[in-house]
């Protein structure tokens, strides 16, 4: 397999035969570099932040993983007797994901069909959309994924913080893009990946945005690091 564009996949599969030996270098074009662990990927149930167990705990019926990487969700979904499918852009990552029996395939997000009884989108999955310009294309994409009365459980975090001066006011640029809009790049040894963009969100504006395309947005639980998990069903 090649995975000179690919250094999710080469991390993943290099852990499960090799076990640790580097952390993925990730490139961010408004901050300094910042490292993944790897085995922040293949992390237990009890290891994951509040957030992902309480989404997990709500998981019911027929599951998409979206971005499911090392299958960390998907796995203990499937102990439980949940119909999981999992999806991925990495093809490194869903090679490894079908070795630990999941039901994973190399997929794009925006061309996926069919409908689940509950969508996953976690590790701040909402980024997937990309930028605030394109997220209503990103949750019609995500309404036509949901079943009528299915469920889609996302995370996301408010950077606002990153903006606020020590008096509680916050500076933004407003000939500028939305604050939460990034771009970046992953690196691990001889792999690198193309630059992407992502967002992060405040939950007013995504779910201002949600309802537009014919979704309620339920704040489910707010973490400790001004991350939040939200449930999206069809209005």
């Amino acid at each position: 397999m090649n995975f000179e564009k690919d250094p999710l996949g080469l991390a993943i599969c290099d852990y499960s035969d090799n076990g640790f030996s580097e952390n993925i270098t990730v490139e961010a074009n408004l901050c300094e570099d910042d490292i993944m662990p790897i085995e922040y990927l293949f992390r237990s149930v009890e290891s994951m932040p509040a957030l992902e167990q309480k989404a997990l705990q709500l998981a019911e019926g027929k599951v998409l993983d979206v971005g499911a990487a090392a299958g960390c969700h998907s796995l203990p979904l499937l102990d439980n007797g949940l119909d999981v499918t999992a999806i991925d852009a990495s093809l490194g990552a869903v090679t490894y994901m079908k070795t630990q029996g999941i039901p994973a395939y190399h997929q794009d997000f925006y061309t996926y069909k069919g409908q689940f009884d509950t969508v996953l989108v976690l590790m701040n999955g909402i980024g997937i959309a990309g930028s605030l310009e394109k997220l209503p294309l990103f949750l019609t994409q995500l309404k036509s994924l949901i079943a009528p009365n299915g469920q889609a459980l996302c995370d996301s975090t408010d950077l606002t913080y990153l903006y606020q001066e020590d008096d509680g006011s916050m500076w933004v640029d407003l000939n500028g893009s939305y604050h939460g809009e990034m771009e970046f790049r992953m690196k691990y040894k001889t792999a690198t990946g193309e630059w992407f963009n992502w967002l992060y969100i405040d939950f007013e504006l995504l779910k201002e945005n949600a309802e537009k395309v014919g979704l309620n947005c339920e704040l489910i639980l707010e973490g400790e690091s001004d991350n939040y998990l939200v449930r999206l069903t069809h209005q």
